[in-house]
C-alpha cells in the first residue's frame, strides 16, 4: 500500500473523480492541501480575490458543461463562512460544487482557537453533506461519498472541512485502485409514463414546462424529440431556458411574474394541461397558485420525491431523473404515434406561434440617456446563438430574460433561487474558464457589478477574457420598483457627484476607471446608436488582450420593467408601450404582425 498524507490522498481522489480545475484562496489552515495540490499536479488553480468569489466561480464552472463539478478551496474560519452564499446558491439551483476548507487542529477546534468555527454546522442547511473530518483515515471515504452525493438524485453541493493535523497525517491509500461510487438516480417506470401520457392525450391544449432538471440531466435533445413527436408546445422556466431553442416552432415562451413573455403567459392561461419536467414550480414562475392552477391538470416529474406536491398537489406525480423519464416518454410516444394514438396538436401549436408574433414588447428606442430595452436589442444583434450569457438578479436580469434570445442549453447561466448580488463577475470567470473558446457575455446592473468588482483582477491576472455588459442607472432598480407599492423611494439611490470624474454627472462610480485599474478594458456608451460598435470593439479587445472587457451603458435613471404587481400572471403590467410595428421589436424571434 502507498503511504501519503491525507491531503495528498484527497487531491488524488479529486483527479480520479475528473476534477481538472479548482478556485480558491490559500491560508495557513489549508496550506498542506495546497502543498499536495502543487506536488500532485494535474489540477489547475485560479486564485480568487474573495473566497465567496471562488464559490461562484465554481458554480459557473459546473453550470457550463454536463458532468463538471466546480471545486472551491479556502482556509478556516471566515473563508468557510464567506463561501456559504455560494453553497446556498448552488443548493437552490441543484448545482454540485465541492467546498474544501481548512480547520484548526482537532484538539483545539472547540477552544475558540484562532479562526476555528463549526463550519459544518453552519453549512449543513445549504448542502447535501457538510462534515469536519476528525480521523485522517476517513478522508478517502468522505471524499468518495461527497462525489456520490453531489451526483446522485437531486444534485447539490458538499462541504468538507479538514483540520490541519488531519491533512498532515500519513495514511495508507492506493490511488490506482480507487473507483468512484455508482451514481443513483430514480427512474420512472413504463406504467407511470403510460399513465402520464394517457392524462396528456385526454387534454386539448397541453403544455410542457421544462425546468432546470432537464438541463442538469443533459436531456434537452430528448425533450425536443418528445415535443416534436407529440406536437406539444414547450414553456422553458428561467433555469430551463435553452432546453429548446427560442426560435423553435414549439417554443411557446416563458411564463411568470417577471422573467416572462407576454405571449408565454397568454398561452399558459389558455392551456388545460401541464406536464412539468425537472421544475420546482418556483413562485416567480407560478405567481398566485389559484390563477396558475385553475382550469388545468398537472403531471409533475422530478428527481427529488419530496418536491412532488411541495408547492401544490399535481394530478399525478412521479419521481424520476428527467433523462430517464424522457427516454420512456419518447419510447411510448413513438409506439402511440405508430398506432395513430397521438392527437393532432397542430392547431394548438400554431396558436402559440400566432401569439408569439403579435404579443411583443418594444425594444427600439432612440432616447438619450439610453432606455435599457435598446441595450438588449443591440445585444441580440451583436452576440450570436453560440453566446453563453451569465447573470444573477435585478432589473437587468428580468429585462434580459424578457428580451434576449437563447438557443442552446447551458447558454443562459443564471443564478435563479438565491440571486446574490455580486454573483455575475465571478460566475462569468468560472464559465469562461470551463469553456475558454466560448463567447461569454455577462450582464449586470451597477449594484451587482460593484459587489464583487475586485474579481475582475482575477480575469486580468489569469487571462480569462469575456465581455461584461453593465447597464448603469445609478439605482437599485428592482428594489426601487418594488417600493412603488409602498409609495416610497428610500435608500435605493446610488448617485453622487464623483469629484474625480465630473463628466459622469450624478452617476457616481467611474466603472471605466475601476475596471482599467484592475487590469481590464472598458468602454462607456451614452448614445444607443453606438452600442453595436461598442460590443464589436469589446469582442476584439477581449480577443487581443485576453482580459475581461466592460461595456457600460449609461441608462435613464428610472425605467419600470414589465412585471406583475399583484403576484398574478394574468395581470402583468406593461409600464412601457408595447410593440405595435415591426420596427418596434426588430430582433424578436418572430416578426411582429401589426
Amino acid at each position: 500500500m502507498a503511504q501519503m498524507t491525507a491531503a495528498r490522498a484527497a487531491v488524488e481522489i479529486l483527479k480520479r473523480e475528473s476534477v481538472t480545475h479548482a478556485f480558491g484562496v490559500p491560508g495557513a489552515a489549508i496550506n498542506p492541501f495546497y502543498k499536495a495540490l502543487k506536488e500532485a499536479g494535474g489540477i489547475d488553480h485560479t486564485l480568487a480575490r474573495h473566497v465567496e468569489g471562488a464559490s461562484h466561480m465554481a458554480e459557473g464552472y459546473t453550470r457550463t458543461h454536463p458532468g463538471n463539478i466546480g471545486v472551491c478551496i479556502g482556509t478556516s474560519g471566515p473563508a468557510g463562512t464567506d463561501m456559504i452564499t455560494g453553497l446556498y446558491s448552488a443548493t437552490g439551483d441543484s448545482i454540485p460544487i465541492l467546498c474544501i476548507t481548512g480547520q484548526a487542529p482537532t484538539a483545539v477546534i472547540h477552544k475558540e482557537d484562532f479562526q476555528a468555527v463549526d463550519i459544518a454546522a453552519i453549512a449543513t442547511p445549504v448542502t447535501k453533506m457538510a462534515v469536519t473530518v476528525l480521523e485522517a483515515a476517513q478522508v478517502p471515504g468522505v471524499f468518495q461519498q461527497a462525489f456520490h452525493l453531489m451526483r446522485s438524485s437531486r444534485p447539490g453541493p458538499v462541504l468538507i472541512d479538514l483540520p490541519i493535523d488531519v491533512q498532515l497525517t500519513e495514511i495508507e491509500f492506493d490511488p490506482e485502485t480507487y473507483e468512484p461510487l455508482p451514481v443513483y438516480k430514480p427512474s420512472a417506470t413504463r406504467a407511470q409514463i403510460e399513465k402520464a401520457l394517457a392524462l396528456l392525450n385526454a387534454s386539448e391544449r397541453p403544455l410542457i414546462v421544462a425546468g432546470g432538471g432537464v438541463i442538469n440531466a443533459d436531456a434537452p435533445e430528448l425533450l425536443v424529440e418528445f415535443a416534436e413527436l407529440t406536437g406539444i408546445p414547450v414553456i422553458p422556466t428561467l433555469m430551463g431556458w435553452g432546453a429548446i431553442p427560442d426560435d423553435h416552432e414549439l417554443n411557446a415562451g416563458m411564463v411568470g411574474l417577471q422573467t416572462s413573455h407576454r405571449y408565454g403567459n397568454a398561452t399558459f392561461l389558455e392551456s388545460d394541461f401541464v406536464l412539468g419536467i425537472g421544475n420546482r414550480w418556483a413562485n416567480r414562475h407560478t405567481g398566485r397558485l389559484d390563477v396558475y392552477t385553475r382550469g388545468r391538470k398537472f403531471v409533475h416529474v422530478d428527481i427529488e420525491p419530496t418536491q412532488i406536491g411541495k408547492i401544490f398537489a399535481p394530478d399525478f406525480g412521479l419521481a424520476s431523473d428527467a433523462k430517464a423519464a424522457l427516454e420512456l416518454f419518447v419510447e411510448v410516444a413513438k409506439e402511440l404515434k405508430a398506432e395513430g394514438g397521438l392527437p393532432d396538436r397542430s392547431a394548438w401549436a400554431a396558436s402559440t406561434q400566432e401569439r408569439k408574433a403579435t404579443l411583443q414588447r418594444r425594444t427600439h428606442f432612440d432616447d438619450i440617456p439610453i432606455k435599457p430595452q435598446r441595450v438588449y436589442e443591440e445585444m441580440n444583434k451583436a452576440f450570436g446563438p453560440e453566446t453563453r450569457y451569465v447573470t444573477t438578479i435585478g432589473l437587468s436580469q428580468i429585462a434580459g430574460a424578457q428580451m434576449l434570445h437563447v438557443y442552446r442549453p447551458r447558454h443562459w447561466i443564471n443564478c435563479g433561487q438565491a440571486g446574490p448580488l455580486g454573483w455575475t463577475v465571478p460566475a462569468a470567470l468560472g464559465v469562461a474558464t470551463a469553456d475558454p473558446d466560448a463567447q461569454v457575455v455577462a450582464l449586470s446592473g451597477d449594484y451587482d457589478f460593484q459587489f464583487m468588482i475586485e474579481e475582475l483582477a482575477v480575469g486580468a491576472q489569469h487571462r480569462i477574457p469575456y465581455v461584461h455588459v453593465l447597464v448603469n442607472n445609478s439605482y437599485l432598480g428592482l428594489i426601487r420598483q418594488a417600493q412603488l407599492g409602498l409609495d416610497i423611494d428610500f435608500q435605493v439611490n446610488l448617485e453622487f457627484e464623483n469629484l474625480n470624474s465630473p463628466e459622469l454627472g450624478f452617476y457616481g462610480v467611474d466603472h471605466v476607471k475601476v475596471a482599467e485599474g484592475l487590469g481590464c478594458k472598458a468602454i462607456r456608451v451614452t448614445d444607443p446608436n453606438e452600442l453595436g460598435a461598442a460590443f464589436e470593439e469589446a469582442r476584439k479587445l477581449a480577443a487581443e488582450y485576453r482580459v475581461p472587457v466592460v461595456v457600460e451603458a449609461i441608462l435613464e435613471r428610472v425605467t419600470n420593467i414589465s412585471m406583475s404587481t399583484t403576484a398574478d400572471i394574468s395581470n402583468v403590467v406593461e409600464f412601457e408601450e408595447v410593440a405595435t410595428e415591426p420596427w418596434h421589436a426588430p430582433t424578436s424571434v418572430r416578426t411582429l404582425k401589426a
